[in-house]
């Protein structure tokens, strides 16, 4: 061995030695400097969602926290699946995050291929808030409870009731499976392209009923041209508490059913990093003036761990497969 060759080679093993031990200190640095660049928060639905309302509330104040612009970016399509793969195939730099809606969860069963792995191409950081559904059925149906739906749909020919959704694989079409299966009825699925149609059909007695989040019925159930039967959630909804939520009224198989919105980081994403972002996201949703504008909007604070909220996933995978499996829902 010549005298460069060993020189090299203990100048390449001191840098290695020194990089080692300068790698949790650049590791740290590197967080109390997040973010280096614009934030970009990927809605994987349109403007005016759920999902796009929340990041719109909350990316001022983080802005604010960390001196760098937070832009919401809508990236909707194929049931959110575009707007998840965009984040899956970002840089785990935390640069590039998801706001995912329990959406998230259903369409691994609703579509033969993923471009991604939802279990092991994302880290989640928390989940952030949740929002009631309420069945809904228009105002000529002569049922006023969960029982005396069931007592109706079984003594009408198949096919006499119909229910609508803002389209196949939607929370709106699973929950409403997931009802029928646990209740034993049949009631025949009219999928539209949005929720507006669907609701306006309701409304207009084309169809008997839907699923849809509290807030959004309430102008018509106020109204008198929609009737709220019954609300998921383990208690009432603080907007509608006259009415009975599911497992008040022996329907136990849908509680749990809340959307509920968090936000994903790309796996790979540095531990000490994500739990950065998961403080932060979680003192921006306790603030008292987000948790108000949210409430204005249907949509409680319900925050989480990154465990808790990778925990929720695992099993909303297996109890929508479920679902999807006994509605024999063929994917797409």
């Amino acid at each position: 061995m010549t005298g460069l060759t060993r020189l090299s080679l203990t100048r390449f093993a001191t840098c290695a030695l020194a990089l080692a031990v300068c790698a949790p200190a650049l590791a740290q640095q590197s967080v109390a400097s997040y973010p280096s660049r614009p934030v970009i928060l990927v809605v994987p639905f349109t403007a005016g969602s759920g999902s796009d309302i929340i990041s719109r509330i909350i990316t001022p104040r983080l802005s604010e926290r960390w001196k760098q612009a937070v832009v919401v970016e809508n990236r909707p399509g194929a049931s959110g699946n575009l707007g998840a793969d965009r984040v899956a195939k970002a840089a785990p730099d935390g640069l590039t995050l998801l706001m995912a809606i329990n959406t998230f969860t259903m369409t691994p069963s609703l579509y033969k291929t993923l471009p991604y792995d939802p279990n092991t191409d994302f880290a989640p950081v928390a989940r952030l808030a949740v929002a009631n559904y309420a069945l809904v059925v228009n105002s000529e149906v002569p049922a006023r409870d969960v029982r005396s739906l069931m007592v109706l749909a079984k003594s009408l020919p198949a096919g006499q009731l119909n229910y609508a959704s803002p389209g196949n694989g939607t929370p709106h079409h699973l929950g409403m499976e997931l009802m029928k299966s646990s209740m034993g009825i049949n009631v025949v699925h009219v999928p539209y392209k949005g929720i507006a149609g669907a609701l306006t059909d309701v409304v207009g007695g084309q169809v008997q009923m839907m699923f849809a989040t509290v807030h959004s019925v309430l102008p018509q159930v106020r109204s008198g041209k929609l009737r709220m039967l019954a609300v998921t959630g383990a208690q009432r909804s603080a907007l509608a508490p006259d009415i009975p939520t599911f497992r008040e009224q022996g329907v136990s198989a849908l509680e749990g059913l809340d959307a509920w919105y968090g936000v994903m980081a790309p796996a790979r994403t540095p531990p000490d990093l994500l739990a950065r972002l998961q403080r932060d996201f979680v003192e921006v949703l306790e603030s008292d003036d987000v948790r108000k504008q949210l409430l204005g909007q249907g949509l409680f604070v319900q925050t989480s761990s990154s465990a808790d909220l990778r925990d929720q996933i695992r099993a909303d995978l297996v109890r929508w497969g479920k679902v999807v499996a006994d509605a024999r829902i063929q994917p797409e």
